[in-house]
Order: structure tokens, then sequence, then C-alpha cells
């Protein structure tokens, strides 16, 4: 297991706890007893420790390198996935992946960001920041779902869009921009969910729905903390602060209308136990896909439209 610099309490434990066990085996004694006392108190550490957890320590957790990505999530919810490939335009981008799967039975077009899990899948998919074709792969595929009336899910993980010089000629803004006027319209259920990193433009290039949710230990905001603290401070080393500041968290997100629901996790973050948090997430895309198919086409459209234009408050002077 890899662990973050805030989880240093519980690495100690399980230090000694893989060093007593070690000892017992060589001797022989039998030391289950202890084993059973330092289990325990490793998980009423880590009780405490996420019990109150800081904004940047879930940004921390979002970013977990074990932390699962959307193939993982897809392979572990569904079976039959048939990934589709390119925008037959320019490329096939794959820090965009997306395809046919089958859920319990039906089928449904799944979408989203794919980081890599080692550091040559990682460049090959351009660290989940896709260019212009990758938004336009997404919104070929979800035309292709809407065509067979097949609801979308979207698992969003980004930490933006690739701000790249190509990008731009090839027109990463266009592309972004095309997606939300497009993702409006759709007339099949959708349902968006941020799975860990959700930055900018890119996450909101897949992130118009008639659910929009989150993970626990997601969050979602216009810029990332580091960024934030640069622009303000001239320096990471307010990245702590900005991330207080930007309030993008999870539960903010729900408090301030932005997200339909949070989804907990595990305790210790999604990473901790992959598969009974695939169990989560497909128990609530089940549950949010029985309650829109009740919903006709039409009113779900303008459902979607009305909440992301009341979205945000003001006062007028």
């Amino acid at each position: 297991m890899q662990f973050l610099d805030f989880e240093k309490p519980i690495e100690n434990l399980y230090d000694q706890l893989a060093k007593l066990k070690e000892n017992g085996e060589k001797s022989g004694v039998d030391v289950s007893a202890t084993v059973a006392e330092y289990e325990a108190k490793i998980a009423s550490t880590r009780q405490e420790l996420y019990g109150n957890l800081t904004a940047w320590q879930r940004v921390q957790l979002s970013r977990h390198p074990d932390r699962p990505y959307t193939l993982a999530y897809i392979e572990k919810m569904c079976t039959n996935f048939v990934e589709l490939h390119g925008d037959r335009n320019v490329k096939d981008d794959k820090a965009m992946v997306g395809g046919f799967a089958d859920l319990d039975g039906e089928t449904v077009m799944f979408i989203g960001q794919q980081k890599g899990v080692n550091t040559k899948m990682r460049q090959l998919r351009n660290f989940g920041m896709a260019n212009p074709e990758g938004y336009r792969k997404a919104l070929r595929l979800m035309r292709l779902a809407e065509r067979f009336n097949k609801p979308i899910v979207t698992l969003i993980d980004t930490p933006g869009a690739y701000p790249g010089l190509e990008a731009e000629e090839r027109g990463q803004a266009e592309a972004i921009a095309r997606n939300l006027f497009e993702m409006f319209k759709l007339r099949v259920p959708v349902i968006c969910i941020i799975i860990g990193e959700g930055a900018s433009g890119g996450a909101l290039g897949i992130g118009i729905g008639d659910r929009v949710l989150m993970l626990e230990n997601s969050w979602y905001t216009v810029i990332s903390p580091e960024n934030c603290s640069t622009i303000l401070w001239r320096s990471w080393n307010f990245k702590e602060k900005a991330a207080e500041e930007l309030k993008l968290t999870s539960d903010y997100m729900a408090q301030f209308g932005l997200v339909d629901g949070v989804i907990r996790e595990p305790l210790g973050g999604a990473h901790v136990n992959q598969d009974e948090m695939a169990d989560i997430l497909k128990k609530r895309i089940k549950q949010e896909l029985a309650e829109l198919r009740k919903i006709d086409a039409d009113t779900r459209i303008q459902q979607r439209i009305d909440k992301f234009s009341n979205m945000g408050f003001f006062e007028e002077h």
C-alpha cells in the first residue's frame, strides 16, 4: 500500500504489524491476540484521521495513485464493455475513453477520462488531460447512445483539458463549448459522476447531466489549488489555503447546489476497497437511472436546462 503524508500514523502501525507477524512466524509464537490489537488500533486511527479531513487532504486523496480510474470502475461494474475509438476527424484521444457496456442487463454508454496506472500509461493517456479530439469523441459517442436510446454515464477525473498549443490550434475551447451546448439537448438520461479531480472546463466538457454526483473524496472547481496559489501568491506554498478558500470539496458543492448528491466512499478512500466502491457506485447509478426513466425526454431536458440556469447566486444593489 502507498500512504499519503497525513497517513503517516497509519503507515507506522502497518510497519509494526508487519514486523510482529514476521517475528511470530520466525519464532513460532502465537501473536494473534497482539495482531488483533494492532488491527483495532489501525481501524480507530483511520477513523480519527478520516473523520476530519481538510480540503487539501481530500485533494490528495483524489489523486492517490491507487485510486480507481474510469476503466477500473467499468471493469468492476459492467460486463461486455466494447470500447469505441476516434473522433472521425483527427485521431483517437487516449485520455478520453468510452463505449457501450452491460450494466446488469441494461446497455449503457460509459464515457470518462483515464489517467493511466503507471508512468508509461500516464504518458500515453496524457495524465487524463483530453485534447479537442477527446471531447469530440465523447460527443460522437453521446450522439450514438442517443440514436439507440441508451442512457449515458460520464465518469469525470481530470486535472483539466490539455492546455498545449496544438490543443488550442485544433479548437479546445470550441470543442468543450460544443459539448456543453449539445449535452443540454440529449434526449436520453445523462448521469455525470466526479470520481477524482474535476477541474475547470476539462471536467465540465462531459459534466452536463440530469444528475451530477461526486464521490466523497473528489473535488470540483474552476482551478486547481496549486494554480490558484500561483496566481494569488506567486507560489505553490499556499495550496492548502487555496484549497480551503476555493470550497472545492463534495460537501460544499452539494451545499451550493452545484451537484445533486455525494456518494460516500469506504473509510480511507475509494482505493482502500475498490470492489466495495464500485458496488456502491453501481447501486447509485441504477437507482438514478430508474428514477430518470420515469420522466419523459422533453421534461428531462427542460429540468436539465433549468437546473444549470439557476446555479450561482448574487445580490443586486
